[in-house]
C-alpha cells in the first residue's frame, strides 16, 4: 500500500510539473491564450494536485521508513522533510507548487504569468534529479549523470506539457483548427530539439544505471523490464509525433483552405493521433514513476 501511494504521488507530480512547466512555455512560443479560462484552470489544477501529490510521499516516505502511524506524526513527517537530501528537495517543490497556486490566483493571464509558471515547473522537475537516481555517482560522473537527468526531465517536460495544451486546444467539435495549425507549426520548431535532448539524456542515464556490462538486465531484472517498456512506449510516441509532423499537420493545412468535410477529416486524424499520443505520455510517466523505486541493475551489481 505505501509502495502504490509512493509511485502514485511520484506520477502525479511528475504530470503536474510537466504540464506547468511545458505547458506554460508552451503559452509563450506556440499559443496566445487571450480571454480563455481553460489555460488559468489548467495551471491551478497542476498546483493543487502538485501540492497534494508531494504531501501525500511526504507521508508515505515518513512511514516506509518508520512506522505507518508516523504518516500521520506531523513531527516525523517534518523530520523526513527537514533531515534528508530527498525530503528537502520535496520541501522545495512543495514550496514551488504552493507560489505556482498563488501566481495562477492573483495575477491575470500574461506572458509574466506564463514565463513565472515555467521558471517554477521547470525548476521543481530539475529537482526530481536530487531524489532519484541522478545522486547515485559522485565527482565528475556524479555531475555528468545528474545533468543528464536534468536535462531528461526538462526535456520530457516540454513534451508532455504541449501535448496536454493540444489536447485541449482541439478537443471540441468546434475548435478552431487553423489556430490548432499555428501552434502545431510552433511546437514542429521545438519539439525536435526536445527530442533529440531525450534520446542523448536517455543514453546517458541508462549508461550509468545499466551499464554495458549489465545489457542482459534489461530482460531479466524488473528494472529492465520495465525500462524496456518505457523506451517502447517511447518510440510509439515518436512515430505518433513524426506522423503528426509530417503528415497529420499538412493534411491539416489543406483542410484548412478546403471544404469543411476535408477539414472534418483531417482534424478526427489529428485528434486520434495526439490524444494516443497524450496516452502513451501518462503511460511512460507511470513507468518512470515505478522505475523511480526499483534499484537499477549497475546498483545491484557486485
Amino acid at each position: 500500500m505505501i509502495e502504490a501511494t509512493l509511485i502514485a504521488a511520484r506520477f502525479f507530480q511528475f504530470a503536474a510539473a510537466s504540464v506547468l512547466f511545458g505547458a506554460s512555455l508552451f503559452f509563450l512560443y506556440g499559443l496566445k491564450p487571450a480571454a480563455r479560462a481553460w489555460p488559468r484552470r489548467m495551471m491551478l489544477a497542476s498546483a493543487v494536485i502538485a501540492m497534494a501529490a508531494t504531501a501525500a510521499w511526504l507521508m508515505a516516505e515518513t512511514a516506509l521508513l518508520g512506522e505507518s502511524a508516523d504518516a500521520m506524526n506531523a513531527g516525523a513527517v517534518w523530520a523526513v522533510a527537514a533531515e534528508t537530501s530527498f525530503g528537502r528537495a520535496y520541501l522545495l517543490r512543495l514550496g514551488l507548487f504552493a507560489v505556482a497556486l498563488a501566481l495562477a490566483l492573483i495575477v491575470a493571464p500574461s506572458r509574466l504569468l506564463w514565463t513565472m509558471q515555467a521558471v517554477i515547473g521547470g525548476v521543481a522537475l530539475a529537482s526530481f534529479a536530487w531524489s532519484g537516481h541522478g545522486t547515485y555517482d559522485d565527482g565528475l560522473a556524479g555531475t555528468v549523470h545528474l545533468g543528464a537527468d536534468v536535462v531528461h526531465l526538462l526535456s520530457a517536460g516540454l513534451w508532455i506539457g504541449a501535448l496536454f495544451v493540444l489536447c485541449l486546444l482541439i478537443r471540441e467539435p468546434n475548435s478552431d483548427m487553423r489556430e490548432a495549425h499555428r501552434a502545431l507549426e510552433a511546437f514542429s520548431g521545438i519539439g525536435p530539439a526536445a527530442v533529440a535532448l531525450l534520446v542523448l539524456s536517455g543514453l546517458v542515464n541508462s549508461l550509468f544505471l545499466v551499464g554495458l556490462s549489465h545489457i542482459g538486465a534489461l530482460f531479466t531484472t524488473t528494472y529492465g523490464l520495465m525500462l524496456t517498456g518505457k523506451l517502447a512506449l517511447f518510440a510509439l510516441m515518436l512515430a505518433l509525433a513524426a506522423a503528426n509532423r509530417y503528415r497529420l499537420t499538412p493534411r491539416l493545412a489543406h483542410g484548412v483552405g478546403s471544404d469543411a468535410a476535408t477539414l472534418a477529416q483531417a482534424t478526427r486524424a489529428l485528434r486520434r493521433s495526439v490524444f494516443t499520443e497524450t496516452v502513451l505520455a501518462i503511460l511512460v510517466l507511470a513507468a518512470v514513476a515505478y522505475l523511480g523505486t526499483l534499484e537499477p541493475p549497475i546498483a545491484a551489481a557486485p
